[in-house]
Formats: C-alpha cells, structure tokens, sequence
C-alpha cells in the first residue's frame, strides 16, 4: 500500500514546521530517512528562503543604489550559508521533525544507520 503524501498546501505548512496530520506520519519517517533525505531537506530549506530572498531582491533594488548583479550574488551567497549552516545539522533538525510527528528520540537515525550503517549524515 502506498504511503499517503500530502497536498501542496499541507506540505508548505509542513516546510514551514507545522504538524502534519497522523495519517502522514509515515510520510514523514520517508522523508526523514529516505537514501535522499539530506536533499530533501534542502531543497526544504531552499523554498522555506525563496519568499525572504524574493523580498531582499525587491527591497534592495528598490532602496539601494546597488547593481542588481550585486544584489543577486549577495543573495545567493547568502542562501549559499544558509544551506550550509542548516544542513551540516540536518540530523537533529530531522530527529525534531520525527519527534513532533510522534516518533521516538532517534528513530531517524537507527532507520538511516541500518540501512548505510551510519546514522548520522555526512
């Protein structure tokens, strides 16, 4: 049987950390220990800053005299260290996610450990 996936609107709320209903948690246990979760959890990270970057962009060509190739490379080193500043602590920020959705402390990783036989990412 196929794992229910939520809609485009419960998985923005989700992106955002809301809590996704019980009939999602084993969506959420994929999501967190698929063989891709570190790029699932980015590309997470990445739409949870495209709104703010959307905003920086407007405002800083607006109210800046700055040339707007310069405020596209600030912005995208900027997303460049958020990227990397959230995912070297993918794990615990995936562990939190399970443990809002019900599951024990560690379950991601002991999932992730006897599948590569490391738990832990990198």
């Amino acid at each position: 049987m196929p794992v229910p996936r939520p809609g485009p609107l419960r998985w923005l709320r989700y992106v955002y950390g809301g809590r996704l209903p019980d009939a999602y948690r084993e969506w959420v246990l994929h999501d967190a220990t698929a063989k891709t979760w570190v790029l699932r959890f980015a590309f997470r990270i990445f739409v949870e800053a495209l709104p703010w970057l959307a905003a920086a962009f407007v405002l800083a060509v607006l109210f800046t005299p700055l040339p707007v190739g310069a405020v596209v490379a600030g912005l995208v080193l900027s997303l460049g260290m958020s990227l990397f500043f959230t995912v070297t602590s993918a794990d615990e920020l995936a562990e939190v996610r399970l443990q809002k959705h019900g599951f024990p402390p560690g379950t991601g990783k002991e999932i992730r450990r006897r599948r590569t036989g490391s738990g832990t990412w990198p």
